[in-house]
C-alpha cells in the first residue's frame, strides 16, 4: 500500500494478538538512523514495537516481520515501512496506523 513513511511513536495494531484479541502498540526502536524525514528516522522492517497484551495488559516487544513494507524503497537492505502497510509479524498481521513521519514525503511503490 503506497503511503507516507512512519517513524518513532507510530501507532500499530497486531491482529490476532498474542492472546487472541488484537494488541496495540507503538514503534519504539528503529535500527537505521541515517535516513530521516522531518528530523525523525524512518522505520524499516525489523524495527521494534512496544506492544500491550489486550487481555493481561502485559507489555512485550515485537519486531516488524521480515516480509512486507515497500518493494521499491530499501534502507540498508530493509524495506521502508509506511502508513497502511500490513506486515506479517509474530502471531498475526501488524497494521501500521500512523501518524506519518512527514506527510509531504510519500512512497508510491507497491507493498
Amino acid at each position: 500500500m503506497p503511503g507516507p513513511p512512519v517513524s518513532l511513536g507510530c501507532a500499530v495494531i497486531l491482529s490476532p494478538g498474542a492472546a487472541g484479541p488484537p494488541d496495540s502498540g507503538v514503534i519504539l526502536v528503529i535500527s537505521q538512523t541515517f535516513v530521516t524525514a522531518g528530523g525523525m528516522p524512518l522505520a524499516v522492517i525489523g524495527s521494534q514495537c512496544q506492544m500491550v497484551n489486550s487481555l493481561s495488559g502485559a507489555p512485550y516487544m515485537l519486531p516488524l516481520g521480515p516480509a512486507g513494507g515497500s518493494a521499491s524503497v530499501t534502507l540498508s537492505g530493509q524495506a521502508l515501512v509506511r502508513v497502511g502497510d500490513q506486515i506479517p509479524s509474530g502471531p498475526g498481521i501488524m497494521t501500521i496506523l500512523g501518524p506519518p513521519a512527514a506527510p509531504y514525503v510519500a512512497d508510491g511503490g507497491s507493498p
